[in-house]
């Protein structure tokens, strides 16, 4: 029903955010990744992707900094026996490239570290999630190192969000835009990843 909220952040604590979007006040669920990016902008705008769980007795928002940890946050629940609250103290406990690599290692223990969540869960979560998230982890052409964390800035998301568009997977745009130069203009970084996976 909703894709995302775009307003004043009028209350962040541990667990929950509140955003107000012409004059109402929506009350997100958010994890500790979430509060990280948002938590010293009261008073100021922000967006935040959503997700609404509807069940028998409630009516749950949550409220995600970016669309990675949203679509991680739909495959976590997807596993048998791991519900929002797990997928929340999860995503609390590492981001979203991080559950990538430890899923793709096979490293129950890193998962199970958790509030709440178990070894067999996290046994669980890998046994089931281990080829879906297997793109999602982003690997340099040229060593075929792991890179744990996508290029900063917003020159870098933009780019890699155009290259998405253009139809390469999450994982081979953040390895062609590492080590170019986030200075330059989009087109030119954008002109420079294409000709890395071009080679």
């Amino acid at each position: 029903m909703f894709y995302h909220l775009n307003g004043e952040l009028v209350l962040c604590d541990m667990t929950v955010a509140v955003i107000d979007c012409g004059g109402v006040g929506y009350k997100l669920l958010i994890s500790g990744n979430t509060l990280g990016k948002i938590s010293g902008k009261v008073g100021e705008k922000v967006k935040l992707f959503t997700y609404m769980k509807v069940s028998e007795d409630a009516v749950d928002l949550y409220g995600f900094a970016d669309e990675d940890e949203l679509e991680t946050f739909k495959l976590l629940i997807s596993v048998s026996g791991v519900g929002a609250k797990f997928a929340l103290s999860i995503l609390s406990l590492m981001t979203p490239s991080r559950l990538a690599m430890a899923i793709g290692a096979g490293d129950a223990k890193a998962i199970a570290k958790a509030q709440g969540v178990g070894p067999k869960i996290a046994q669980r979560i890998i046994l089931e999630l281990k080829d879906k998230m297997a793109k999602q982890i982003a690997v340099d052409t040229d060593t075929g190192e792991v890179i744990s964390e996508e290029p900063n800035g917003d020159i870098m998301s933009d780019a890699i969000d155009t290259l998405i568009v253009l139809g390469y997977k999450r994982g081979e745009a953040v390895a062609a835009l590492k080590g170019v130069d986030p200075s330059l203009p989009l087109e030119e970084v954008i002109r420079l990843a294409l000709k890395k996976m071009a080679k």
